[in-house]
């Protein structure tokens, strides 16, 4: 499943997600938020990002530091779930090989 990636002002996340301007270019120089290219105080980014950055910094109080160390280990277990969920197809390709009713076929479900 693809994420939505919006252009949106600085000026909107203080309205629609409660960040101050001076979070929001703060998470920008912290590369937890990306700028968008060609557009002054606008961020080009998913908006479930924006939101859950917003619910960790107000409502658990984490710093900034620690931000990027609970979305740094997000990603993390996002991968290892895609893992999973290969690892999981090889097995099931792998049974109906052995039970020789298929051949058995690389898949990539990247």
């Amino acid at each position: 499943m693809e994420a939505s990636i919006v252009t949106i002002t600085f000026h909107d996340c203080v309205t629609r997600y409660g960040l101050s301007e001076a979070d929001v270019r703060e998470f920008v120089e912290l590369g937890l938020l990306h700028a968008a290219p060609n557009t002054p105080d606008a961020l080009r980014e998913e908006p479930a990002h924006v939101a859950r950055l917003a619910r960790l910094h107000h409502d658990l109080g984490l710093s900034k530091e620690g931000l990027e160390v609970v979305l740094v280990l997000r990603q993390q277990l996002d991968q290892l779930q895609q893992e999973v969920r290969q690892q999981r197809a090889r097995v099931r390709q792998l049974e109906v090989f052995l039970s020789g009713s298929a051949p058995l076929l690389d898949i990539d479900l990247t």
